[in-house]
């Protein structure tokens, strides 16, 4: 689904969208749609595009077809029915806001999905967790233990290898490798850089560019790096871990930050209106209840949570606040 399709295209694929999600059609208005569908190989390809988002997304497009055509009176009908031919365009990430695992990523041995969290034992002993919409690979030989963190967070607490000969132990990722010095640690992928904290023990952090140097980041220190250097220690926040229980704890946060850390654990888009960005917030806030999250925002700010459609949700002040 990689090449190019004409967005006019895609604009009447989401039109059929809403429709079969939200009406019953006559034999005529299936015939339309078989002849619309085999106009041309791009009329196939858009269709196609359209019932991967439906399989791969757990049937998202009805609510949104439904909610579409209940303001079929309304102005916003037009653009919402071209947002929905946007998400065409733009792909499975779009829809899911960006937060869903890039395609190859789906062949890890173990990942999660979109506000899911797994906790498991490996073959050492080792304690992994794995965070929202996260892949590793998991290679163990008799030469090394090696993490390959694909996408995604996770937190570790390594075992004491039973193996007779001593085999390091490696988170490898796309910028570099962290290998443990008997440790409790967590790495995150941030794209460009990724993110390391050490609660326990040590953590030896080496860039992957021919050259750079390595770096030993101690307990209760975190640093980013990327593949040519890694960043100056800063202390490490007890509660960066939080997630691993269920909670995001802040403290002092800009509410942008909040709402942008939060939109990890959901599918859609939750995004920050501008005008409350800068708001600072503090408190810890449910992971497996999202929208509990944001009513307890709502409560304790001056801020609404308005909902164009189930899956594109935005924090914004209150009337009250802005009038």
């Amino acid at each position: 689904m990689s090449a190019a399709i004409d967005p006019a295209i895609l604009k009447e694929a989401a039109g059929w969208v809403v429709r079969f999600q939200s009406e019953t059609l006559s034999a005529a208005d299936r015939a339309a749609f078989d002849r619309w569908r085999g106009r041309s190989a791009a009329h196939a390809a858009a269709w196609l595009r359209a019932e991967d988002m439906l399989r791969g997304f757990g049937q998202v497009p009805p609510r949104i077809g439904r909610d579409i055509l209940r303001r079929a009176d309304r102005p916003g009908r037009r653009q919402a029915l071209r947002a929905l031919a946007g998400l065409l365009v733009l792909g499975p990430a779009a829809w899911m806001g960006g937060r869903a695992l890039p395609w190859r990523e789906w062949s890890a041995d173990l990942r999660t999905a979109t506000g899911e969290q797994r906790r498991m034992a490996l073959a050492d002993g080792t304690q992994l967790v794995l965070n929202t919409a996260s892949a590793v690979d998991i290679d163990y030989t008799a030469q090394r233990r090696v993490v390959w963190l694909r996408a995604g967070e996770i937190l570790l607490t390594t075992g004491r290898d039973p193996a007779p000969v001593h085999r390091p132990f490696i988170v490898q990722t796309g910028q570099g490798s962290i290998r443990a010095l008997g440790t409790r640690f967590m790495v995150r992928d941030e794209g460009g850089s990724v993110r390391v904290a050490v609660f326990e023990g040590a953590v030896e952090i080496q860039p992957m560019a021919a050259g750079s140097v390595a770096v030993v980041l101690q307990a209760w220190q975190q640093t980013v790096f990327n593949a040519r250097q890694v960043e100056p220690a800063a202390a490490a926040d007890a509660s960066s871990a939080s997630w691993s229980d269920g909670m995001l704890a802040a403290r002092n946060w800009r509410l942008a930050d909040l709402v942008d850390e939060l939109g990890r654990y959901r599918r859609g888009v939750l995004r920050c209106d501008p005008a409350v960005a800068g708001l600072r917030v503090s408190g810890a806030f449910p992971l497996n209840d999202i929208d509990a999250s944001l009513r307890l925002l709502e409560k304790t700010l001056p801020v609404r949570v308005s909902r164009v459609t189930p899956f594109w949700t935005t924090v914004a002040p209150r009337a009250d606040v802005t009038n």
